[in-house]
């Protein structure tokens, strides 16, 4: 794939889906949030890789709230994209819905921002191309980004 200086956000966006079902789920029905956790650390890898268009591995997770109980049965969807890039770090945003398929309702069960980095061939932190930010929400999300990780280098 040739060299690409910038990329948009919807080029790196992923849903990721599954049903819940009893061996993923506590003995009260309510499914494990490593089960969750998972799947999100999967949602992002793909988003990140997708705008790397390289191997990437998780460096962090932060801000993991989980809102509301996900029970077996629900179809739960994770939603990840490229909030903001660093030289071959990226903050992606991921959030976690979770759908009752009887009743039809959709809930938003947890939130949380993970740091990837993309990897050359030899392991090492490889450089990825800058964010090309088209809608307000990708701009207030990278603005957020922002702040958070001037944040973190002062602490």
């Amino acid at each position: 794939m040739p060299d690409v200086k910038s990329r948009p956000v919807r080029a790196s966006r992923t849903v990721l889906s599954d049903l819940m079902s009893p061996p993923d789920a506590n003995i009260r029905g309510t499914v494990f949030g490593g089960k969750i956790l998972a799947m999100v650390d999967k949602a992002a890898a793909v988003s990140a890789t997708r705008h790397a268009k390289a191997p990437c591995v998780t460096i962090a997770m932060e801000r993991v709230e989980f809102l509301v109980p996900i029970q077996v049965g629900d179809w739960v969807l994770v939603e990840a994209q490229v909030n903001f890039v660093g030289r071959s770090s990226m903050e992606i945003g991921v959030e976690v819905y979770a759908e009752n398929l009887e009743r039809g309702d959709r809930r938003h069960t947890n939130s949380c921002l993970v740091t990837m980095v993309a990897l050359d061939k030899k392991g090492r932190p490889a450089p990825v191309p800058a964010l090309t930010l088209e809608t307000p929400d990708e701009k207030t999300r990278h603005a957020a980004a922002l702040l958070r990780r001037e944040a973190r280098r002062k602490r």
